[in-house]
């Protein structure tokens, strides 16, 4: 395993960061296909014998019991100063907007609920899972600051956003002396690529970390055409991102299966090499010991500039999909205020 400084912070990093949204027990969530504890377990055991540290999870996930695995098996498994540990909180609820729930009451609430789920006093990076139009942008970069301040979160980061928002968030941070975004969770993979628009040249210029999720498209980049799997199946949100542009990626898949076979690769690995040389550190989704092993191996795997041209000249540009879409909707039908304290700033339509 290789290992890199996470953006502007001192967090050492593996170049893979085991995503954790397949543990848990579904009963409590939305996917049929995640793993329980005994298997999730194993898959960290295995994860942290190959040299990964650096996990990430999220309150959502499968209500919760994501956190729960993974924190019970890490407090088995490893020091706790040995491995950085990500998760996520949502923004406010209607009824919390509703009862008058502040911004920063709302995040250090889901913080405590998210420590109390993995047995921690603190993570190492705490994430704003997706941008919150209903509540100032102040108070989350306060609540996030007070986070930090009271030692519960070592950094944060952002994750669904676009450039303009994290600029706006790091230069409000600036400004009032608070802690800043150190690295972005966006939706990033070989058959889609809007993130080179302008939030990798943005990232690059200020040394903000890229740590993708969906880095193998939900498994498409990981099988030979007509392969399948339970989760390809079964992922219905997956098919929502990608089920429109199946006929224009085919042709990119078929390039990442014959370079593949070319070098005596897995398709995981050549498409984990060529990410690996856009971003810092990849989260990848593991409900098999296999799906780690790939991984692994991509991390030294090296593709040669022609190899990355080739595999990218197919690229269509795709309309966003999935909770960015969602982002570009809620942005479009209202008005925006953005407040920095007692001072408007920006108000848009």
């Amino acid at each position: 395993m290789k290992y890199t400084k996470l953006g502007n912070s001192d967090l050492k990093v593996s170049r893979i960061c085991m995503g954790c949204m397949g543990f848990g027990d579904s009963r409590n969530g939305q996917h049929s296909w995640t793993i329980d504890e005994a298997h999730s377990r194993e898959i960290i055991q295995h994860g942290l014998d190959l040299g990964v540290n650096f996990f990430d999870t999220a309150i959502s996930y499968q209500s919760g019991t994501s956190e729960q695995y993974v924190g019970r098996a890490l407090r088995d498994l490893a020091r706790r100063d040995q491995v950085v540990v990500a998760t996520k909180f949502l923004p406010r609820t209607n009824e919390e907007i509703a009862a008058g729930i502040s911004g920063q009451e709302h995040i250090r609430r889901m913080l405590d609920k998210s420590l109390e789920n993995l047995g921690m006093d603190y993570v190492d990076l705490y994430i704003y899972h997706m941008w919150d139009y209903q509540t100032p942008l102040y108070d989350i970069m306060e609540g996030l600051n007070n986070a930090v301040k009271a030692g519960k979160a070592r950094y944060i980061g952002i994750s669904n956003c676009f450039a303009w928002q994290l600029a706006k968030a790091n230069a409000l941070a600036e400004r009032e002396g608070f802690a800043q975004f150190v690295s972005v969770q966006g939706h990033y993979n070989l058959i889609f690529r809007e993130e080179e628009r302008e939030m990798a040249p943005y990232c690059r210029e200020e040394n903000i970390a890229m740590t993708p999720y969906s880095a193998l498209a939900g498994g498409r980049l990981s099988k030979h055409p007509g392969e399948t799997s339970k989760r390809l199946r079964e992922d219905s949100y997956a098919q929502l991102k990608y089920g429109g542009a199946q006929d224009q990626d085919a042709p990119i898949l078929a390039r990442v299966a014959e370079l593949a076979d070319r070098r005596g690769v897995s398709m995981t690995e050549i498409s984990l090499a060529w990410l690996l040389t856009k971003v810092t550190a990849p989260v990848v989704g593991a409900t098999k010991l296999h799906h780690i092993d790939g991984a692994a191996k991509a991390v030294d795997l090296e593709l040669t500039a022609e190899e990355c041209a080739w595999l990218e000249e197919l690229y269509i540009p795709h309309p966003l999909v999935g909770v960015m879409a969602q982002n570009t909707a809620a942005a479009a039908k209202k008005d925006h205020v953005w407040s920095t304290g007692n001072q408007t700033i920006c108000t848009a339509k």
